[in-house]
């Protein structure tokens, strides 16, 4: 199949990305268990690396895609793994804070290392302005998708 004249569809677009998404998931949940962690290890830990020390537990499910109970098991056993520490917000006692221990950092190396060596490889064969033109578009859709959804939320 040649790509470059490869017509895609505009009404299956976005499913193609969200297919996308999915089979990128695959893939990498593949690679981060080969490497002994779990789903529900490694993407809380990435997600409360990115979001940095301090968020809240609501904003770290939110971020997960999960609800708030669930979050909650999950952060038990990374507590109990001693790789996330969960403490009161002093701003708003009923609100919990979280950060990453010392061994959830490691956890969060390792988890770094295998999703930079995958994003190199499967990126390889596009050049730097193909990327950026990629992340701008991928930035716009992203803002026209939270545009929408608080129009729908209204």
């Amino acid at each position: 199949m040649n790509l470059s004249t490869t017509k895609i569809d505009r009404s299956n677009l976005l499913f193609r990305l969200g297919r996308l998404t999915r089979r990128w998931r695959q893939v990498l949940d593949s690679e981060v268990q080969a490497a002994g962690l779990t789903d529900a290890t490694w993407r809380p830990l990435i997600h409360l690396h990115l979001l940095g020390d301090g968020c809240r537990q609501k904003d770290l499910a939110a971020s997960v895609g999960i609800e708030g109970p669930s979050l909650v098991r999950l952060l038990d056993t990374l507590m109990a793994k001693g790789l996330v520490e969960r403490s009161e917000d002093t701003s708003d006692r009923r609100a919990k804070q979280l950060r990453l221990t010392a061994n959830g950092q490691v956890f969060v190396s390792r988890i770094r290392k295998i999703v930079t060596s995958l994003e190199d490889e499967l990126l390889d064969p596009f050049s730097d302005a193909e990327i950026d033109c990629l992340a701008q578009l991928i930035l716009r859709l992203e803002s026209q998708v939270n545009d929408v959804r608080q129009r729908v939320k209204r």
